[in-house]
């Protein structure tokens, strides 16, 4: 029970931070970008997308293990695309964050949403 609950902390907690993460690049708010936002096609501008309606539905716990899967896609991506040119070392080339957001998420993938989540409520509403 006490794991399920922590997991549920855990969640809500990297949800809501990757959602910042989205909410600066699509709005320029909270010091992303430099104040600017990024503009449509651009891929920062799919970035943010992702993230922002990612993180709010990781926070929600709804459809966490696929939207997870998808997050941790996208940070490994951004990881090899963006961080990893310029040095193998996370801590070398500023892709720490990338990491480990990567990783929580394909935990969260296969460990599911913990007890506080709309997965679970709804699930309970169908049995």
């Amino acid at each position: 029970m006490t794991e399920n609950v922590l997991r549920s902390i855990l969640r809500i907690v990297i949800g809501f931070t990757f959602t910042c993460h989205g909410v600066q690049k699509l709005f320029g708010m909270l010091g992303g970008l430099h104040g600017h936002a990024a503009h449509f096609p651009h891929l920062l501008w799919f970035a943010g997308l992702i993230e922002s309606v990612g993180g709010t539905l990781i926070v929600l716990g709804l459809f966490t293990s696929p939207v997870a899967f998808v997050l941790a896609g996208e940070m490994a991506v951004a990881y090899f695309t963006v961080h990893y040119p310029h040095n193998f070392f996370p801590l070398r080339n500023g892709g720490e964050p990338a990491v480990l957001y990567c990783f929580i998420y394909l935990y969260l993938c296969a460990a599911g949403p913990g007890l506080i989540s709309l997965d679970r409520a709804l699930r309970r509403r169908k049995t």
